[in-house]
């Protein structure tokens, strides 16, 4: 893999901005089930700020509504790499024109077009489109991306444009976890993991067994105020380096291990991150390495451990951390109870009870664990609830659970399999033999069997200036696809964000006004294949 300096040397990479380029967030933040994949460049908290490619290539791709990215445009440069540009307000016209015409002829808003290299080929530079808020985007910014194209990993941005970053300032750290290994180890007495503030005046520490550590730590920048991920961390003890960390390339398979480095449980209850300074057995997260303990300690002799945290960011700003740990022989509490059932994180799991399947593929988890399957509170009395631990558990990558159907329906082609979480999500259905197959993602979460024969709702919210309101949504499975017509031609409506509601600007369409009272006839189908025609009538 090439250093940054090497890829400096060896290619031109310009900013994708005219403005000083100061970030809002940097690549490899530890998130919730996910890595931040690029670099959140400030807009200056406005809209409508030009975007320019960072380096020679042609525009291979545009989506709209696909990924959380709003609108957004992918480079493939000739060197390997493909740049992607997102949240975007609009497209060059040129752009904008294409995927206008690719809307109309797939009848439907979310779009992905893909470009051949002599439809739009780009200088370094060239303006390619104009920043927004669209997507998954809750400020004005533009999230850039880097992938190696042949692989589709995640590259550090910084690796590429960070000589237009001013960046002086070193990482810090606040606190460490001590982490002792159940029924082998022990630190200040205790079995379980606990949490120390580092500070000139530590409290004296000791521990006997096998201990990892885990470290709360931030990364910052001149001129803003917002908090980044560390690029380089690493775990001295006595001298020899135990565990260490490169965030710069993240396999787009491997953004779900993010739960397995950090503490997830401290996460979902304080909203901190305390990011792992060793490696669960599943974990096969590229960026982190350890010794042939994982990076475990093991405090077997009764004397002072040197311990020290070296952070440091992609400009080399450096900071270093150190304590001790003194050895201390002590009673470590046996192994506790794990499960009815114990699964195994380099094996496929199968069980299988009288009204319950749960299959989970080898490579799912991050460590072996224990489960105890549990009917749950149920909400449709179609099927039992299961659920197989008591705290949010998530899993590296989708498992099959199957459940039997204990009340008859009349249709069992509209069974599916609920999972409730803060809202229920549709988690697929395949109905064979008395049984439902799904999916699951989450251990620690509840499933059950629903039933939906209901299609989608549609209502006219507005029409008036020439805008067309619609509020679409199924309550149930969960809306699969939307069409509009007016009289007999399709109309193309937009999605509003984090809403159910869609608009039709009609003066961007190809009907002309006349005045006259116009039908618009509306298709919608739910994921169970639901589906309702409606007619209403405007005056346009």
């Amino acid at each position: 893999m090439l250093t940054s300096l090497l890829l400096s040397a060896l290619l031109s990479f310009s900013s994708p901005v005219h403005h000083e380029l100061s970030l809002a967030g940097n690549f490899g933040e530890p998130r919730p089930n996910h890595f931040h994949a690029g670099c959140d460049v400030k807009t200056e908290q406005v809209e409508g700020k030009p975007i320019f490619s960072i380096a020679d290539g042609y525009i291979s791709r545009v989506t709209v509504g696909v990924s959380g990215f709003g609108n957004a445009v992918y480079v493939r440069h000739p060197n390997g790499y493909t740049s992607v540009y997102c949240h975007l307000q609009r497209f060059t016209p040129q752009v904008a024109a294409m995927v206008k015409i690719w809307q109309y002829e797939h009848e439907q808003y979310v779009a992905d077009v893909e470009f051949q290299p002599t439809d739009f080929p780009v200088s370094e530079g060239q303006l390619i489109a104009v920043s927004g808020n669209t997507g998954a985007s809750t400020a004005p910014h533009l999230h850039l991306e880097v992938h190696d194209t042949r692989t589709w990993d995640v590259l550090d941005p910084l690796d590429f444009i960070g000589k237009y970053v001013k960046d002086t300032t070193a990482p810090t750290a606040d606190a460490i976890m001590a982490m002792p290994v159940d029924g082998e180890g022990s630190f200040c007495g205790k079995s379980y993991k606990q949490r120390f503030a580092l500070s000139e005046n530590m409290t004296e520490m000791n521990a006997w067994g096998k201990v990892g550590f885990a470290l709360h730590a931030e990364d910052k920048m001149e001129g803003s105020w917002n908090r980044f991920g560390i690029r380089y961390t690493t775990l001295i003890v006595d001298g020899d380096t135990v565990f260490s960390s490169n965030v710069n390339r993240i396999p787009v398979a491997s953004h779900r291990m993010v739960n397995s480095w950090g503490d997830y449980d401290y996460y979902m209850e304080n909203h901190v991150w305390f990011m792992k300074s060793f490696i669960d057995p599943g974990n096969s997260l590229p960026v982190i390495s350890a010794n042939d303990q994982l990076g475990i300690i093991t405090f077997n002799e009764e004397r002072p451990y040197n311990i020290r945290y070296v952070l440091r960011d992609y400009f080399g700003n450096t900071t270093e951390y150190s304590f001790v740990v003194n050895g201390k022989r002590q009673d470590i509490e046996p192994r506790k109870e794990t499960g009815a059932y114990m699964l195994s994180y380099d094996k496929d799991n199968d069980i299988n009870l009288q009204n319950m399947r749960l299959h989970l593929k080898k490579g799912l988890l991050p460590m072996n664990m224990g489960i105890t399957p549990q009917i749950a509170a149920c909400h449709e009395g179609i099927s039992d609830a299961y659920s197989f631990r008591d705290a949010l558990t998530p899993l590296f990558d989708w498992g099959e659970i199957s459940l039997k159907v204990l009340s008859p329906v009349e249709n069992p082609d509209k069974l599916y399999i609920v999972c409730h979480d803060t809202y229920d999500r549709y988690q697929e259905g395949e109905y064979k033999d008395g049984w439902v197959k799904g999916r699951l993602r989450d251990l620690g979460l509840s499933y059950e069997v629903a039933y939906d024969d209901n299609p989608p709702e549609v209502d006219l919210e507005s029409a008036s200036a020439g805008v067309l309101r619609l509020n679409v949504y199924d309550s149930k499975s969960g809306l699969s696809s939307f069409k509009a017509y007016v009289d007999g031609k399709f109309v193309l409506f937009e999605d509003v964000p984090k809403s159910t509601v869609k608009v039709c600007h009609l003066s961007q369409t190809p009907l002309k006004r006349t005045g006259a009272t116009r039908t618009l006839t509306v298709y919608a189908k739910d994921n169970r294949n639901n589906s309702i025609q409606k007619n209403m009538h405007f005056d346009y």
